[in-house]
C-alpha cells in the first residue's frame, strides 16, 4: 500500500475505525524487546502522511520511546454493518483494517489548533461526566512521522482493494 497516494484512503479508514472503535491500537517494544500495545482515543492524522495523539494518560509509551521510537498503528474498522455487508458480499468495499507504521516524535505543548480539533470530536460527550474526566485539559501531544503503510489482507474478500 503506498503511503502517499493513498494517504487520503488512509485517513478516512483511521476516521471510520475511530467512529466504530473510539481507539486505534498502538504497538511499541520496551527496552527488553517485548512488544506491548496501547488503546489511543485522541489519534489525529494530518494531511502530510504525519499524525499526532494526546499524551495525557499513556505511561508506556513515553517510556518506550526513549529507546525504541518506532511503533504500529492498527485500525478496525468495526461496524456492524460494514462487517455485515461485506459477509453477505463475500467482498470488502472498503479496507476493513490497515496498519500504519512510524516513529514516535518528541512530546510537547498543545498547540490551539490541535486542542480544538479534538474538542471537535468529542463535542456530542461534551455534557457527560467522563467527558471532563478523560478530554478536558489535554495539553500534551506526540507527533507521529509514518513510513509505511500496509493494508490487512482477508483472502479473496480483499483481493479487490
Amino acid at each position: 500500500m503506498n503511503l502517499i497516494s493513498e494517504w487520503t484512503k488512509i485517513r478516512k479508514h483511521f476516521n471510520t475505525s475511530f467512529g466504530s472503535n473510539f481507539h486505534v491500537s498502538i504497538a511499541s517494544v520496551d527496552a527488553e524487546n517485548n512488544p506491548t500495545v496501547t488503546p489511543i482515543g485522541t489519534l489525529f492524522l494530518n494531511d502530510n502522511q504525519t499524525g499526532f495523539y494526546f499524551e495525557k494518560f499513556p505511561s508506556k509509551l513515553p517510556k518506550h520511546a526513549r529507546n525504541n521510537r518506532n511503533i504500529c498503528l492498527l485500525g478496525v474498522n468495526s461496524g456492524l454493518f460494514f462487517w455485515l455487508k461485506s459477509l453477505f458480499k463475500e467482498k470488502f468495499s472498503e479496507y476493513p483494517a490497515i496498519k500504519l507504521y512510524g516513529e514516535l516524535g518528541e512530546k510537547r505543548k498543545a498547540t490551539s489548533h490541535q486542542v480544538k480539533r479534538l474538542n471537535r470530536r468529542m463535542r456530542m460527550t461534551k455534557g457527560l461526566k467522563g467527558n471532563s474526566y478523560l478530554w478536558k485539559e489535554m495539553e500534551f501531544i506526540r507527533e507521529i512521522k509514518f513510513t509505511n503503510a500496509e493494508k490487512i489482507n482477508l483472502g479473496k474478500m480483499t483481493q479487490e482493494l
